[in-house]
């Protein structure tokens, strides 16, 4: 069982707790979006996905050191690979909010909850950090 199923999370699990978002990169090459706009989503599916998950004890022990809090934010290509990325995501059962931006119900971004690192990095090594 992964320390992200419910086993005690030990001091030096804590420090490799990273929230992951995945956020399209075509919003900002091929739709042109402001820079802020694309933040924003990332914003909005992190904060979704830290209420949602509040109770789980990962997300506790993420959420008891605010000034390390660690997030790394990835890039996906566009809408098809996010969609792309929800079925694998649902399919290991991790969990996660997709975003999806009102009112022109645009899936925007994905954020997951916080993990213990090495439970998902291997899910994800193939998107590079958004530029």
């Amino acid at each position: 069982m992964s320390q992200s199923e419910g086993t005690p999370v030990t001091a030096a699990a804590v420090v490799n707790i990273v929230q992951y978002i995945l956020v399209r990169g075509d919003l900002i090459s091929k739709l042109e979006w402001p820079l802020g706009a694309v933040v924003a989503q990332a914003c909005h599916a992190s904060s979704a996905a830290l209420h949602l998950f509040y109770e789980d004890p990962i997300t506790q022990s993420y959420l008891k050191d605010l000034d390390n809090m660690h997030k790394v934010i990835l890039e996906v290509p566009d809408e098809q690979e996010l969609l792309a990325v929800e079925k694998v995501l649902q399919s290991k059962e991790i969990k996660f909010k997709k975003w999806i931006e009102q009112p022109e119900n645009y899936p925007t971004c994905i954020a997951l909850k916080p993990y213990v690192k090495t439970d998902v990095q291997k899910l994800l090594r193939k998107y590079k950090m958004l530029k």
